[in-house]
């Protein structure tokens, strides 16, 4: 700067050449010491080039031959190259199809496992292929498809295996008929031999042995059904003679199923789903059996399907409870009986209501026992049951009582009222075993001889012991006590004495045209009758082992029955009579202005007092013991004639005083008069 600023610039640049011109001296004086240095350099190097252009053209050369001796080892090297790829390729498929093969065989065997129905093996392998063997192929293309898929295959396990199981279901519908006819028999032939064992009526080791038998069956099917091949529903049982034992009810049915089908839908963690349907459908089913036909009251095969179709379905169920854990509980069954219990009362109630054929009740009450003792057998309480059937004891009852009204009314239509005629020794103890009758007189006798009584005395009397058997067997298995038995009993003899034999004989006593010999023998009848109620007792005593003393014991009604009836009868006897007076007395016909009597008395007292003379003539012949002939005939002939002489002069009081009769003469009093002494003699 201060060159530039200053005014020496020429005068530097002077110097500047000056020094420039030093340089190059000494450059120059540099080049020429080494000038000779560096021609022998050149030369050297010029040497040097021309032995590397040799050098070149020799590796040129070498390069050449390496190459064309290196062409069939590159070519070899390349094959190598290529098969050691090839053999890393074939070895990494060899591995991944060793992953895949697994996963398609499996596949495979679903498939098949689904063809062949097989759906709970089926689900289990599918569970196998989901979380085993598609994890480790999951990227390829195939199994992302079979991935998708498996949902799709598990809802058609799901669809399928319902589908069995609404086949089962319907199955079990149609067949619970035979399945309940098949527990029945088991438990008929457990009562049979309880009784053979026994004299009681059930003995609790009977029914434990029974649901042994039960439960040995039960753990048979429970073992065998879950991976069972074919669903069958229920198998074929033939009929079995009545020697041979009868097959288990649940022997009949395969549950395999019901079992599959829970633990498909287990495994697919829809338990719940599942419960609730076989659920919902039983009580659906349920619901259908305890419907009765509406002709169920017709026949006992009626009854008898009805109830078969009952314990079939409960019998399922019961096995269902013990060979399931929790497709039903004990809650469930319990509420289901209870609707079955109640719905079965109402209906045997409505139609038993409709049954005539006391038979037909009794049976019905032997099937009503067994269908108890079936459902007990397998735990279900019954007490309910053994109580209605105390209500249709007082229905059969009711039915007897018609059925020996109409026994009653044909013993006394066709008795000839007519003491019994006996010819030997044969026919007097054939009758007197029918009749507790005994008379050392009678038996003195000679043949032929005659029975006081007519014949519809020993006829009402078996009657009367028919129909205490008849009630006897009702109360057969009820699980009654003795007095209970006896109580029951004497209840419905005393209805058929005080009720249906009591109509039956006033019947007779008041029917039109009867004859005073007929009312007489009645009189006789009943008092041999009333005489028998002590025997009867006895006999009642004798069947149910209560004795009469026995405290709140009833009494038999009969001694009542037939006094009432004796004394219907004579009453109806002076009715008769007073009627028969009345009609004579129409016949008078007097002058009340004659002014002269007659000789004698009037025609119609004459006619009047034969009448009373033949009539009273029939009490004083009746054949029979002494006894009867003088207390009861005597007393009744009394009575009569008492009561006729009374009316008659009542009567002939009112002729004389009637309205009409406005004067009299001494004639007419004289002919009165004649009449009345006519009477008095």
């Amino acid at each position: 700067r201060s060159v530039y600023d200053g005014e020496e610039h020429g005068r530097f640049m002077e110097k500047l050449e000056a020094r420039i011109r030093n340089h190059d001296r000494e450059i120059e004086k540099m080049c020429n010491f080494h000038y000779q240095g560096f021609v022998d350099s050149i030369t050297e190097l010029l040497k040097v080039r021309g032995e590397a252009q040799k050098l070149k053209n020799q590796v040129t050369d070498t390069n050449r031959k390496l190459q064309n001796e290196g062409k069939e080892l590159i070519i070899a090297m390349e094959e190598l190259k290529q098969c050691r790829l090839q053999q890393r390729n074939i070895s990494a498929t060899v591995d991944k199809l060793t992953l895949c093969l697994p996963v398609l065989e499996m596949y495979s065997k679903l498939r098949e496992q689904m063809k062949s129905k097989r759906h709970y093996p089926a689900l289990k392998t599918l569970e196998h292929l989901e979380h085993t063997y598609l994890p480790q192929v999951s990227h390829y293309r195939f199994c992302k498809i079979m991935v998708d898929n498996i949902p799709k295959l598990r809802e058609e396990i799901k669809e399928v295996s319902m589908s069995d199981l609404k086949d089962f279901l319907e199955s079990i519908r149609k067949h619970s008929d035979k399945i309940g006819e098949t527990a029945m028999k088991q438990a008929q032939q457990q009562r049979n031999l309880d009784n053979i064992v026994s004299q009681h009526p059930r003995i609790s080791g009977g029914k434990k042995s029974k649901k042994e038998v039960c439960a040995s069956s039960d753990l048979e099917v429970k073992n065998t059904s879950p991976m069972s091949e074919q669903d069958s529903g229920i198998l074929d049982v033939e009929d079995e003679d009545e020697d041979e034992e009868v097959p288990g009810a649940q022997d009949l049915v395969d549950f395999s199923p019901v079992y599959r089908c829970l633990h498909i839908y287990s495994v697919l963690d829809a338990r719940e789903t599942f419960e609730n349907y076989y659920r919902k459908q039983r009580r659906k089913q349920a619901r259908l059996v305890l419907q009765p036909p509406s002709n169920m009251h017709e026949t006992l095969d009626g009854y008898r399907k009805y109830f078969n179709q009952i314990v079939g379905f409960f019998v399922v169920e019961d096995h269902i409870l013990h060979t399931t854990q929790g497709l039903v509980n004990r809650a469930y069954i319990d509420e289901l009986w209870e609707m079955a219990l109640s719905k079965t009362i109402a209906a045997l109630r409505t139609h038993s209501s409709y049954c005539s054929d006391p038979s037909l009740v009794l049976d019905l009450k032997n099937l009503i026992v067994l269908f108890a003792d079936t459902l007990q057998g397998y735990g279900f309480p019954v007490n309910q049951l053994f109580d209605m059937l105390l209500e249709i004891q007082d229905q059969y009852s009711e039915t007897l009582l018609k059925k020996w009204s109409g026994v009653f009314r044909n013993i006394l239509d066709s008795d000839n009222y007519s003491p019994i005629p006996v010819t030997n020794e044969e026919v007097y103890k054939k009758i007197v075993g029918q009749f507790p009758f005994q008379d050392a007189e009678l038996e003195k006798q000679p043949f032929p001889k005659k029975f006081p009584f007519s014949e519809f005395v020993p006829k009402v009397y078996n009657q009367i012991k028919e129909f205490i058997y008849a009630c006897l067997k009702f109360s057969e298995d009820l699980h009654l006590s003795s007095t209970e038995v006896d109580d029951m009993i004497r209840k419905s003899t005393n209805l058929l004495l005080t009720r249906t034999l009591s109509n039956c004989l006033q019947n007779v006593i008041k029917r039109k045209n009867v004859g005073l010999t007929e009312l007489v023998q009645i009189i006789i009848n009943t008092t041999h009758l009333e005489k028998s109620c002590k025997f009867l007792e006895e006999f009642i005593t004798n069947i149910t082992n209560v004795l009469p003393e026995t405290l709140h014991t009833t009494k038999l009604y009969g001694t009542t029955t037939f006094k009432d009836a004796r004394h219907a009868a004579e009453e109806e006897i002076y009715t008769n009579l007073n009627q028969k007076i009345d009609q004579f007395l129409q016949l008078a016909d007097y002058d009340w202005m004659a002014m002269e009597p007659g000789s004698k008395a009037s025609d119609y007292l004459v006619d009047l007092i034969g009448f009373l003379r033949s009539t009273f003539a029939v009490f004083t012949h009746l054949p029979g013991d002494v006894d009867v002939h003088s207390t009861m005939s005597g007393k009744v002939a009394q009575t009569a004639c008492m009561s006729a002489c009374k009316h008659l002069s009542t009567s002939l009081m009112q002729l004389l005083l009637e309205a009409e009769v406005r004067q009299l003469t001494l004639g007419a009093l004289q002919q009165f008069n004649l009449d009345v002494e006519e009477c008095e003699r």
